[in-house]
This record gives structure tokens, sequence and C-alpha cells, in this order.
């Protein structure tokens, strides 16, 4: 069992392969870290504004991957993994929008 089954499920056909093997995670969650990752770097270095509007900015961001993964989940359809890495990479940015906000608001008020 490899520390990757803790956080993603790894199906073969849900997943990229390079050169014959298999990434560590599904599309889904490759895109998640990849956007997750470039928006930590570049929310360092352009902070966004920490209005309303950047926090429903995140949440319409995850609703591609919430529809996506859901409609497949309830077998309404079947998403491949391109579209499966599209959303993953929205949804990356749209989660940590919501973490920035997050951490700031306990920040200020909190600490």
């Amino acid at each position: 069992m490899s520390v990757f089954d803790y956080i993603c499920h790894r199906k073969p056909e849900r997943s990229f392969f390079f050169r014959g093997r298999q990434f560590p995670v599904c599309a889904r969650c490759t895109g998640f870290y990849i956007s997750g990752i470039a928006s930590i770097v570049l929310v360092k270095f352009y902070p966004p504004p920490y209005t309303l509007t950047t926090l429903i900015l995140g949440i319409i961001l995850l609703i591609p991957c919430a529809i996506d993964g859901f409609s497949q989940l309830f077998e309404m359809r079947e998403s491949n993994n391109t579209l499966r890495l599209i959303t993953g990479l929205l949804g990356g940015v749209g989660l940590i929008l919501i973490y920035e906000m997050m951490i700031r608001f306990f920040v200020l008020n909190f600490l």
C-alpha cells in the first residue's frame, strides 16, 4: 500500500500514464495539486483582494469539479481524463482562494 492510496483512489482508468507508469494520483487530483501549488506561489507574490467577491469566485471555481464528480458518481455520465484535469485545475485555484480567505480571517480575528 502506498501513501498515495490515502489521498486519492488512483483508479488506472482515471489516471494519466507516462512511459507506461501510472501517475501517483488521478487526473482530477493532478489538476488540484498543480493549480493548488501554483496558486499558493502566485498568492504570495500577487495577493488577491480579500473580499466577498474573492470568496464567491473561489466557490464558483469549485462548482465545475463538483458537477463533474457528482454526475459521474451517480452514473449520469462518464467523464474523461481531460475534463477531470480541467475541473481539477479550476477547483485547485478555487480551493486555495477559499483557504487563503479562511486563514486570513482567523489570523486577523483570533491571533
